[in-house]
C-alpha cells in the first residue's frame, strides 16, 4: 500500500468521491472482504460487493486475497493507498491556473498556485511510481505569528528578498544536464486547530 496516490483521471475522481466508496477506502486502509465491510458499514453485501468492483476498476482497491467459503469464494480487497490527493488534471477544462492573474497578494492566486503545485507533483510522482524511483523534493512547513499587518508585510518583503537572493546565488541558465526546479513559498493565515481536523 502507497501512503498517498495522485488521482488524475476524472472518472476515477468521480468514483472516489461518492460518499459510500469514499468510507469503503477508509475501512479498506485494513484488509477486509465485502460481507466483513458490510457488517462495519451497515449495507447489504451485494451493494458493498458494487461498490468494491468500482472501486477495483479504477485501481483504488485491490486484491489481497481469495477465501474458500464452503461453496463461495470471498475476496478480500485492501485499498491501494492510504491516503488519495485529487489532482487539478482530472478537472483539466476549469483548473485553476496562476498564469491567469498573477497577483501575489491574491489568495485565489495562492490557490492557483497550490493546485499547479499538486498537479505537477502529482504527474512526477505518478511517473517516479512506474520507474520505481523516490522523487527528490524538498519542503518546509512551520507558523509565525505577526504582532501586527506591517510585521507580516516586512516578513513577506524579506522573505522574497532573501529567496530572490538564493535563486540568483544557484540559477545557472547554461548548467549542462542541469534540472529546473519551481520554488513556491507562500505565507497565508493559520486555520485554528479544532478536535475534528
Amino acid at each position: 500500500m502507497l501512503d498517498v496516490t495522485v488521482i488524475e483521471d476524472p472518472a476515477t475522481a468521480e468514483v472516489s468521491l461518492d460518499p459510500i466508496r469514499s468510507r469503503l477506502l477508509a475501512e479498506l486502509a485494513e484488509p477486509g472482504s465485502a460481507s466483513s465491510l458490510a457488517a462495519r458499514v451497515g449495507l447489504p453485501r451485494q451493494k458493498v460487493n458494487y461498490h468494491l468492483r468500482a472501486l477495483e476498476e479504477h485501481g483504488l482497491v485491490e486484491l489481497v486475497e481469495e477465501r474458500r467459503k464452503g461453496n463461495m469464494t470471498e475476496r478480500v480487497m485492501q485499498a491501494t493507498a492510504a491516503a488519495y490527493v485529487i489532482s487539478p488534471t482530472a478537472l483539466a477544462a476549469v483548473a485553476p491556473d496562476p498564469e491567469r492573474s498573477p497577483d501575489r497578494l491574491s489568495a485565489r492566486w495562492l490557490l492557483a498556485v497550490a493546485a499547479r503545485l499538486v498537479r505537477e507533483v502529482g504527474a512526477l510522482l505518478v511517473g517516479a511510481d512506474r520507474a520505481r524511483k523516490r522523487l527528490a523534493t524538498f519542503a518546509l512547513d512551520g507558523e509565525v505569528r505577526f504582532a501586527s499587518a506591517a510585521d507580516r508585510s516586512a516578513f513577506a518583503a524579506e522573505l522574497g528578498d532573501a529567496v530572490a537572493t538564493l535563486v540568483a546565488k544557484y540559477h545557472d541558465e547554461s548548467a549542462e544536464g542541469g534540472r529546473a526546479h519551481r520554488v513556491i513559498v507562500a505565507v497565508h493565515p493559520s486555520v485554528p486547530r479544532t478536535e475534528e481536523n
